[in-house]
């Protein structure tokens, strides 16, 4: 008979305590996987994973150690907890190391409301096949596509559960399924590639099939017969994919770890401008159907709706207990953590402002200078901001996309790039990252 995630946190929690911990908290995860990638009309692989892994944190007053397994014997279990202790006995102290006080813990752990789990049953891998093969198809009725790289869907499932000694509960169940489809045109050198794909907590709300190829082979032969840009300075448009990226160096620079090393080119930015007057960023965990969304964090704390940036100005820092204790402010509830690893800060999910203006109209008023579509690489400087990325995407000339462009490089400061973004209208609300389209004037491309 399988053990509930329940019991085997429970079973941790008594067996660090039999072996002489002050403290402790446990983490259980309980998951199926299943993916499915198609080529040429035919499967090409299959998988199906499923397992349970534990997490024990312990306190020997305040140092701490961790430990994590596979196997969820009465045994390893208590072999677990013996050992974790010998290691935090042997550990550094760390001052600012603890669980979080009683009144400070979340008293709702039922994130039933939040709809992070489909109740549809797992679906069998030949739906998967079908999936992807209609989404192989799609791309390949499009004149101009050549092959298909791969097709894959996938469905998984997890259940978590953490408790800790000082009396916190509480567990998640979660689903997520996923489609993607890459389609290449041309030959030899001339061969582009480019994708698109979706994922989903509830099967109903993905997109279809039929969709995702057709997009997939559309975004391939706009790549076609690339062109380096000019060497200058020249306005950047950051497409809906990819824009996200630039807010997630804002994010990472205002991470409860980065500060606290000081290693950030925001460390002395709190109340000042980071981004354009009318512009915020809103942390919102709430939203349902949403990955990013929880009602407690892994620490036990209750999250809550915050205004990470407003109006332009930075209000918060993103912390976890330990974080927050070192820098003498109350944790955000931004604790996250796997069973082999303790709480680190991370964001849950961020709306920035949308503009008014559609990506079109930025193109438009653009007049000449880059699209990007695709970046790789990277080299990002934390403590300066300076910023250096491969790009691919579209020329802009007199607002009107002429060719295709890759193998250039843009760079700019991150601080100055933030300062002056201007957002359109066209981000996907379903993301646990929701950012639009970003224009950013003024920075430096290297192409011929």
């Amino acid at each position: 008979m399988t053990q509930s995630l329940e019991a085997l946190t429970a079973h941790m929690l008594e067996a660090a305590k039999t072996a002489g911990a002050d403290n402790a908290d446990a983490m259980a995860v309980r998951g199926t996987s299943l993916s499915v990638t198609v080529r040429s009309g035919a499967m090409e692989e299959a998988q199906r994973e499923e397992g349970t892994d534990v997490g024990l944190r312990v306190f020997v007053g305040q140092r701490t150690a961790i430990v994590s397994a596979s196997d969820t014997s009465a045994r390893t279990l208590s072999d677990m907890a013996e050992r974790a202790v010998a290691m935090a006995r042997e550990a550094p102290e760390n001052p600012y190391a603890g669980l979080a006080d009683a009144d400070q813990l979340s008293t709702v752990s039922d994130a039933t409301s939040l709809e992070l789990f489909d109740p549809s049953q797992e679906p069998a891998p030949e739906a998967l096949q079908q999936d992807a093969m209609i989404a192989e198809a799609a791309a390949l009725d499009v004149a101009g596509i050549e092959q298909v790289d791969a097709a894959s869907a996938g469905y998984g499932a997890r259940e978590i559960h953490l408790a800790a000694s000082n009396g916190f509960a509480g567990g998640t169940h979660r689903t997520d399924r996923g489609l993607s489809c890459i389609a290449i045109a041309g030959t030899g050198t001339g061969m582009e590639r480019d994708y698109d794909g979706d994922s989903r907590i509830f099967q109903r709300d993905l997109r279809s099939a039929e969709e995702i190829g057709r997009t997939a082979a559309e975004r391939t032969l706009l790549r076609m017969n690339p062109r380096k840009p000019p060497t200058g300075s020249y306005p950047v448009l950051f497409d809906e994919r990819i824009a996200s990226s630039l807010i997630g160096h804002l994010l990472s620079a205002i991470n409860g770890s980065a500060i606290t090393r000081g290693a950030s080119f925001l460390r002395d930015a709190m109340g000042t401008q980071v981004l354009p007057e009318g512009l915020s960023l809103i942390e919102d965990p709430h939203r349902p159907r949403i990955t990013g969304s929880r009602l407690f964090d892994a620490e036990g704390l209750p999250t809550a709706k915050r205004a990470v940036v407003e109006n332009g100005i930075l209000q918060s820092w993103t912390l976890d207990l330990a974080t927050g204790r070192q820098l003498g402010l109350p944790s955000t509830a931004n604790a996250a953590r796997g069973t082999g690893s303790g709480p680190s800060p991370s964001p849950w999910n961020m709306a920035l402002t949308q503009g008014t203006a559609s990506r079109d109209d930025l193109i438009r008023d653009m007049g000449t200078g880059l699209l990007v579509t695709s970046m790789i690489g990277s080299t990002i400087n934390p403590n300066t901001g300076d910023y250096s990325r491969g790009a691919a995407g579209l020329w802009v000339e007199n607002g009107e996309i002429t060719h295709a462009v890759n193998e250039c490089t843009i760079a700019g400061n991150l601080r100055d790039m933030l300062l002056a973004i201007v957002p359109a209208n066209d981000a996907r609300t379903h993301l646990s990252r929701v950012v639009p389209s970003l224009l950013v004037s003024g920075m430096t491309i290297a192409g011929d």
